[in-house]
C-alpha cells in the first residue's frame, strides 16, 4: 500500500542542513511523526517526495528552499523595544522567544540582533533560506478507505 493523498502516514524523518548537520529529527526521542498526506500541514515539495512511497521504505531527497520551508521574508522581521522583554528572559541573539498572539496562539521568532533597546526579532520558519535534506522512514501507512472500513 503507497501513500497517497489522504493517506495517514507514521514516519521518522531527520533535516539536515547543507553542511551535514541534523536539524531536527524524531529518532532523538524515538516519536515517529503522524500526519496525513493534503492537510496543508507539510510543504507540497515534502508531499511530492513521499507519494509513492510504501510501509518500511527509506529515501534521502533535498529540497531547496522554495520546495521546504521557503525564502525570508523581510516583511516577517520586527524592530521592537528591549522594555517588552521581561527580565527573567532578557532578549540575546540567537534566542527563540515565544510571543502570544491576539488570538491567544504562540508564535516563535529568533532573536538577530539586540542593539541598545532596539531587538531585531526574526519570525520566518528557521529554516527558510535553507537547501535542507530530509531523511525517511516510512512506519505505517494507512489509506482513506481503509480508516473508513
Amino acid at each position: 500500500m503507497n501513500i497517497q493523498t489522504g493517506s495517514e502516514v507514521v514516519l521518522h524523518f531527520s533535516i539536515k542542513l547543507s553542511d551535514g548537520s541534523v536539524a531536527d529529527s524524531t529518532k532523538v526521542n524515538n516519536k515517529p511523526a503522524k500526519l496525513v498526506i493534503g492537510d496543508g500541514n507539510l510543504t507540497e515539495g515534502f508531499e511530492q517526495c513521499l507519494l509513492g512511497l510504501n510501509k518500511g521504505d527509506e529515501k534521502s531527497f533535498t529540497l531547496q528552499p522554495e520546495q521546504a520551508f521557503g525564502q525570508p521574508n523581510p516583511d516577517n522581521i520586527y524592530y521592537l523595544d528591549r522594555d517588552k522583554f521581561g527580565t527573567d528572559v532578557p532578549p540575546e541573539e540567537g534566542t527563540i522567544v515565544a510571543f502570544t498572539q491576539p488570538d491567544g496562539t504562540e508564535l516563535p521568532g529568533v532573536i538577530r540582533d539586540v542593539a541598545g533597546q532596539s531587538v531585531t526579532v526574526d519570525f520566518n520558519h528557521p529554516l527558510s533560506g535553507q537547501v535542507l535534506t530530509f531523511d525517511v522512514e516510512i512506519l505505517e501507512v494507512n489509506n482513506a478507505q481503509q480508516l473508513n472500513s
